[in-house]
This record gives structure tokens, C-alpha cells and sequence, in this order.
């Protein structure tokens, strides 16, 4: 029997995210998170109108939890290029959710307008470990808001690779982006 409706938006979050690891995208549904969190449907209803919502909502959960580890360990490059190993994978469902979201946010606006906000916060947050760790640009014409953008894109291109390529030499990437950022932190190239 389901309990009473006194359940918090983040153990409803909890819930679809174990719905996801367990059943996949394509199964979670709002009942399957009602069930999963042992509530009515009704009460999932109240708190997300439709799975886009809940999906939205839940990418948005990882985002912060991930941004707000990095920054309690004082994020630095080498950490934040650490979290995005960790993420990329072949069945990782964090890209797989957040992608997942991406491409049915595209046709509803207010979705797509907080995708966009969420982006945006990712890069100004990669622009601060950037700034934090060079002070300035290492090279004059590209700024620190434009270095935050090139990571995030080239981060996120690299998880939607591993999405696609069981065979994604993801540690030897990573490593080469490690090496990449040492090579430009050395202003060699500035």
C-alpha cells in the first residue's frame, strides 16, 4: 500500500534515479517512480507534470550534486576533467538522461530555456576553475568565458562519443585532455 503523501522532490528524484539504473529511460515512467517510492501516482503527478519535467528535474539534481562536490573539494581542472571521466561511458545514464532530455527539451521552450540556463552555469563555472588555476587566458584572443565553453563542449562531445563507442578509449583520452590543459597552463603556446 502506498504511504501517505508526505514525501520530498528529492526523495522522488532518489526514486527515478533508481528507476533508471534498474529499468532504463524508455520504462521509467511516472508510475514506475510512484511505485518505486512507494506513493500515489497522484503524488509524483503533483510534483512533476509530465516525465520531461521529472527527467529535467533530475539532471538538473546530478548537476548540482556534481558542481557542488567540486567545488566543497575546492574544484580544480584536474578534478572537474576527473568527475567527467567518471560520467563518460557507454552505459552511463547520466549522459544518457541528460541527452535523452536535451533532444525532447528541443521542441519545448521553457525545457529548453532551462537546459540552456544549466549549460550556461557550467560553463561559468568552468570558466572560474580555469580563471582560478591560470589567472588569465594563456592565450589573448580566446577569454576565460570563451575557455569555459570550449571545455564543457569538448567534455560533453567526448561523452556523447563514449555513449556511442563501447569501444571508447575513454582513460587515454582523458589523459590527453590532462595533458592538453598541462601544455596550455605552461603558456608555451600563449
Amino acid at each position: 500500500m502506498a504511504k501517505p503523501n508526505v514525501v520530498t522532490k528529492q526523495e522522488l528524484l532518489q526514486a527515478a534515479q533508481m528507476c533508471l539504473a534498474e529499468k532504463g529511460i524508455e520504462k521509467t515512467t511516472l508510475k514506475a517512480v510512484a511505485d518505486k517510492a512507494n506513493v500515489s501516482q497522484g503524488t509524483v503527478f503533483y510534483h512533476f507534470r509530465t516525465k520531461e519535467q521529472l527527467m529535467l528535474e533530475l539532471v538538473q539534481s546530478l548537476c548540482d550534486s556534481s558542481w557542488q562536490a567540486l567545488q566543497t573539494s575546492r574544484g580544480s581542472v584536474e578534478e572537474a576533467l576527473e568527475a567527467a571521466k567518471e560520467r563518460c561511458d557507454y552505459n552511463s545514464a547520466y549522459h544518457r538522461l541528460f541527452f535523452t532530455s536535451l533532444a525532447a527539451s528541443l521542441s519545448l521552450k521553457p525545457n529548453r530555456d532551462r537546459l540552456g540556463a544549466m549549460i550556461r552555469q557550467e560553463n561559468v563555472y568552468l570558466s572560474e576553475v580555469l580563471a582560478a588555476r591560470w589567472g588569465m587566458s594563456p592565450i589573448r584572443q580566446i577569454s576565460m568565458e570563451h575557455w569555459g565553453i570550449l571545455m564543457n563542449a569538448l567534455i560533453d562531445g567526448l561523452a556523447v562519443q563514449a555513449l556511442l563507442d563501447e569501444e571508447f578509449p575513454k582513460d587515454a583520452v582523458f589523459d590527453a585532455l590532462q595533458h592538453l590543459f598541462d601544455y596550455i597552463s605552461s603558456g608555451v603556446d600563449s
